[in-house]
């Protein structure tokens, strides 16, 4: 780096948010720098103060938050205490950030083209005509198909991945020293998150920018960062480059946030996942001393909890808030359960060519399944991976009975339930499957409390009649998710992320189905809160012997959690095996893309082969008449894989691969994971 003097300096900021009543201290005292071109990366918790941090950066803290103390130097430039003026010429032009959400920052009713062309109109002065000129070279850098079309396109008409990419490019048309990265992947598929991080390191690299990086994404930050931070409760516990922080975590929460990342290499039975026992205290309840302490495992009354706990230095470039640093910490690891082999060999529910056809307009046709086939033993878990579009969901939509397939069959104790919805199967074929949503606010009445879903279901399939007992069964169900009795009488909005996910299970359980479909169950929880609602569920499962559909994206996560694993894309199975055989050699190419996607957090690892996908997924109104991967596959044969729909592979009893490609050719393609495993 040419210059020594930092982007952006934070020092001594304490962030106060300021009501009637009382005075919330967000951010306690942080002191961090990033500098020219450098990435770094803020990591930790939810409620840890790292978006407070970057609305502070920005000077978006509304009208109660307040700059109480310290210091924000831009190139320089002191922040705190600028006159509005002034901060307009930054934000934009100097200082751009990149939000969670990409439709907060899209106007619904404005075209993109507008939307764009507005940054060099204001912060660099352009005409209209060079200005749109602008946007439409941005947006080939950002990689989006046809620029001149997608100007013309409203922010509804893009997938998440494109709205993602518009916003990127907004945020880099003036060129800014600075780019604030607040969870810019959360939600979006593994290709596509993998596409929009290997883009913003490419853009980072020609424009010279800065990146300031907000992800609990500990395997993001692993790959994307040279130095990061870990906060804590609104100060920074420890910091360090990205590789020795990884390899040498000297805090006890650091250890624990690794601790909580399934990985590639292992499975539910060789590990199993350490939550971080308890949660962040709220700025009311922070404790004297360290602020870690009352989750701590290493915590020693009279050390520990004395006031002015100071950063030191545990090498070169490597600070760490803690005592006990140089003393190791024994942190209690949860064991992995015994490995016993599935002896239910019973069926639970089979699939056979279930298709579902959405007519639309005049003679079109949106196939969302097509032949779907595949059979889940009693006390399984298959998983069912892909990206967004592939037709999961409307799978779990059609076995729950919230929808119904076109054609097939769905064979569940003995009987067809494909084109029956739930308001036509009978209270015992209702009570049998039970639903996992991914947000657990769509299962929990705002109005009643947490206990009165359990207690409706219960009540409903007649699982106890007594009120005493309906009681008796509540505090029973609350106990096997490890909540307090005293939960079931407070309101969701009362409520953790966590503890409503676990009232969502406990609901879900209260019926003792026989199958459990979960859909992207954990995706919106902190690794800390995942580790915990993961185990918990494996845990459960594995007592009341319930079969499990398993819809994820997160294929890291999957490798801990399935059994067998089923591969969509655009509607149809691509491949389907046991867990070893998916994530061994001989892939589908598609499986290949997806697990090429999966970022590590251990920086010790070999740098893997990576596949990048180029295009989008064809519209499943216009499904391609040969592999309908074929527009995007990296080892594509030529024009039979575009014209002639490929056969089935059997690779082995359990293994089937969809693909043009002879299975001897297949077989011997080494796991794209290789190279992970040996390191």
């Amino acid at each position: 780096m040419i210059s020594q003097a930092p982007v952006l300096e934070i020092k001594n900021l304490r962030i106060e948010f300021r009501g009637k009543a009382e005075t919330v201290v967000a951010i306690p005292d942080l002191s961090f720098s990033v500098m020219p071109g450098e990435s770094y990366g803020l990591v930790g918790e939810s409620g840890c103060g790292k978006s407070t941090t970057a609305m502070a950066i920005m000077g978006y803290l509304g009208n109660t938050g307040v700059i109480a103390n310290g210091s924000i130097r831009f190139s320089g430039k002191e922040l705190v205490g600028a006159g509005t003026k002034d901060l307009r010429a930054i934000r934009g032009r100097q200082i751009a950030m990149v939000y969670q959400d990409p439709m907060s920052a899209l106007n619904p009713v404005k075209t993109v083209g507008a939307q764009l062309a507005e940054v060099p109109l204001l912060h660099l002065g352009s005409t209209k005509a060079e200005a749109i000129a602008m946007a439409e070279a941005m947006l080939a850098d950002v990689r989006l198909p046809d620029p001149g079309d997608m100007l013309r396109r409203y922010p509804h008409q893009l997938s998440g991945g494109q709205q993602q990419r518009v916003v990127i490019a907004m945020a880099l048309l003036a060129k800014p020293s600075l780019l604030l990265l607040d969870e810019p992947t959360t939600g979006l598929d593994v290709t596509v998150e993998a596409a929009v991080i290997d883009l913003i390191a490419e853009l980072r690299q020609r424009y010279s920018t800065s990146l300031l990086f907000i992800s609990h994404n500990l395997g993001l930050i692993a790959e994307s960062c040279d130095r990061l931070g870990i906060m804590y409760s609104g100060e920074m516990v420890e910091e360090g480059s990205t590789a020795e922080v990884f390899r040498r975590p000297k805090h006890p929460y650091t250890r624990g946030l690794i601790d909580c990342i399934p990985d590639i290499t292992s499975d539910k039975r060789s590990r199993a996942l350490a939550a971080i026992p308890g949660h962040i205290p709220l700025p009311s309840e922070r404790p004297q001393g360290c602020l870690f302490a009352p989750r701590c495992a290493g915590y020693v009354s009279g050390r520990c909890d004395q006031p002015g706990l100071a950063l030191e230095v545990a090498g070169e470039g490597h600070l760490v808030r803690c005592v006990r640093w140089q003393q190791p910490i024994e942190v209690p690891h949860a064991n992995a359960p015994s490995p016993t082999e599935n002896t239910e060999k019973a069926t639970a529910i089979a699939l056979s060519d279930v298709s579902r056809l959405y007519a639309i307009g005049y003679q079109k046709t949106v196939k969302a399944n097509e032949k779907i086939s595949f059979d889940a033993a009693r006390a399984e878990i298959v998983a069912l991976v892909g990206e967004s579009g592939c037709g999961k969901s409307t799978l779990a939509r059609i076995v729950t009975g919230l929808d119904k397939a076109t054609s097939g069959e769905i064979r569940l104790a003995g009987e067809n339930i494909a084109e029956l919805q739930a308001r036509e199967r009978p209270r015992e074929m209702l009570r049998q499957i039970q639903m996992i949503f991914q947000n657990p606010d769509s299962t929990l009445n705002p109005s009643h409390s947490a206990g009165f879903s359990i207690r409706r279901s219960i009540k409903k399939f007649g699982i106890r009649k007594e009120k005493a007992e309906i009681e008796k069964r509540v505090r029973e169900l609350l106990e096997m998710v490890r909540l307090s009795p005293a939960v079931a009488d407070r309101k969701p909005n009362q409520l953790s992320g966590g503890q409503k996910q676990r009232i969502a299970i406990a609901r879900a359980f209260a019926a003792d189905p026989s199958l459990i479909v979960a859909d992207e169950p954990v995706s919106a929880l902190d690794v800390s809160v995942q580790a915990a609602v993961v185990s918990l569920l494996l845990d459960i499962q594995r007592e009341k012997h319930a079969t499990m559909l398993f819809i994820s994206h997160d294929l890291a996560l999957v490798r801990h959690v399935a059994d067998k694993i089923v591969v969509m894309y655009l509607g149809k199975i691509m491949e389907q095996g046991r867990v070893e055989e998916v994530f061994g050699e001989g892939a589908h190419p598609y499986t290949e893309a997806l697990l090429s996607a999966i970022r590590s957090p251990h920086p010790d690892e070999t740098q893997r082969e990576r596949v990048r996908l180029s295009g989008e997924t064809p519209s499943p109104v216009n499904v391609p008449a040969g592999c309908r991967f074929a527009t995007r596959c990296h080892r594509k044969l030529g024009t039979i894989c575009d014209t002639v729909a490929p056969p089935l592979r059997k690779m082995s009893d359990t293994h089937e691969i969809l693909c043009h490609i002879e299975p001897g050719d297949l077989a011997a393609r080494p796991s794209i994971l290789a190279p992970a495993e040996k390191a």
